[in-house]
């Protein structure tokens, strides 16, 4: 079952809570320890966070409806389909949601490229500030 975090409004300068929400995003990670350790930095970071172990509990909370700013999925999961598959069906029902897949194979990382809109998938090891970096960078666009 997907996780959520519902952190408390963030605050602006003078104490007081701004009206936007903070960003959501979906990890989408089959290895729980490395699943943690991601969502636990993103929610550091002033995320909300959305856990889920494969790609078919991914597209439960996206069909859901839950606002969902981005997905970061794996691309090598069990199940129905891998992360590939997930960011095709983003793309075919939800083409507004920008995904970022990560990698340890550099070749799949390169053909993960081509499914994303912004760019180049993440390789792994990925260092945690670049993936916060990479994704302010698609939240402004």
């Amino acid at each position: 079952m997907p996780r959520r975090n519902w952190m408390n409004a963030a605050r602006n300068t003078d104490g007081e809570p701004d009206s936007a929400p903070p960003p959501v995003i979906l990890v989408v990670e089959d290895e729980v320890l490395v699943r943690s350790i991601v969502a636990a930095y993103l929610r550091e970071c002033g995320f909300d966070v959305i856990e889920a172990s494969s790609a078919d509990e991914a597209i439960r909370v996206l069909q859901a409806e839950v606002r969902v700013d981005i997905v970061f999925s794996d691309v090598n999961m069990p199940g129905s389909m891998d992360g590939f598959g997930l960011a095709q069906w983003v793309r075919r029902e939800r083409p507004w949601l920008r995904v970022i897949l990560t990698s340890g194979a550099a070749r799949t990382a390169k053909a993960a490229g081509d499914l994303c809109e912004s760019g180049p998938v993440l390789a792994k090891p990925y260092d945690h500030a670049e993936l916060e970096r990479h994704i302010r960078n698609l939240l402004a666009r």
